[in-house]
């Protein structure tokens, strides 16, 4: 194929994520006119990022960061958005790395891009850690906006396995609202530093669209 019609092939191929819903809010029967889709949330964590580095001066390439950031759900444009209640890790990963391979592969600069992804999959640099805390953090920052916008009803979930999760029941019934949950769990699933875990505990506190 000519560069054209790679730039444009891989242009059209991303842009499918615009019109991805986050599975997970779907789940959760997210009442809301337009739900998140991922490619919203793509922007949202590189937001979060930008904020994370400014406030708390992070040794980081931000650049690269935020380059990891646009292609980390690259893969999620063959498989669709499969959260971690539906698929196991090893399974999830084995499929988003064809997948990106597949969706990189005609482009010169491929094998770089893959390998930004693969790096931030294995979570091994200091970029790499920041990025993923930002996109789990992300997530549940999401969560507790919906909730202050009254859009989950948790007495109606009806089909909603992931609710039965016994991690989630747990902390459902120690009382916590439903954001509430999702922020503890991610600071009882997820490996957030001091600062991270400051922001979490500052959401669940406060309100934070004001």
């Amino acid at each position: 194929m000519s560069k054209e019609e790679n730039v444009i092939k891989y242009y059209v191929t991303c842009n499918r994520l615009k019109n991805v819903i986050r599975t997970g809010w779907k789940d959760w029967h997210v009442k809301k006119d337009r739900i998140e889709s991922v490619a919203e949330h793509i922007f949202g964590v590189q937001m979060l990022a930008i904020a994370m580095k400014s406030e708390y001066g992070y040794e980081i390439d931000l650049m690269k960061v935020i380059f990891m950031l646009a292609v980390h759900e690259l893969g999620e444009t063959v498989i669709g958005d499969l959260t971690q209640f539906q698929i196991g890790r090893e399974e999830k990963e084995k499929l988003e790395h064809e997948a990106v391979h597949q969706v990189l592969t005609d482009l010169l600069d491929g094998d770089q891009i893959e390998a930004l992804f693969l790096e931030f999959d294995a979570r091994e640099t200091k970029e790499a850690l920041f990025a993923y805390q930002c996109d789990k953090l992300e997530c549940d920052l999401q969560s507790k906006l919906y909730d202050e916008e009254g859009c989950v009803n948790l007495q109606d979930q009806d089909g909603n396995d992931t609710m039965q999760d016994e991690r989630v029941q747990k902390l459902l019934k120690e009382g916590n609202s439903w954001s509430s949950m999702w922020l503890n769990f991610g600071q009882q699933v997820y490996p957030y530093d001091e600062n991270f875990r400051a922001i979490s505990n500052y959401a669940i506190e406060n309100k934070v669209n004001r």
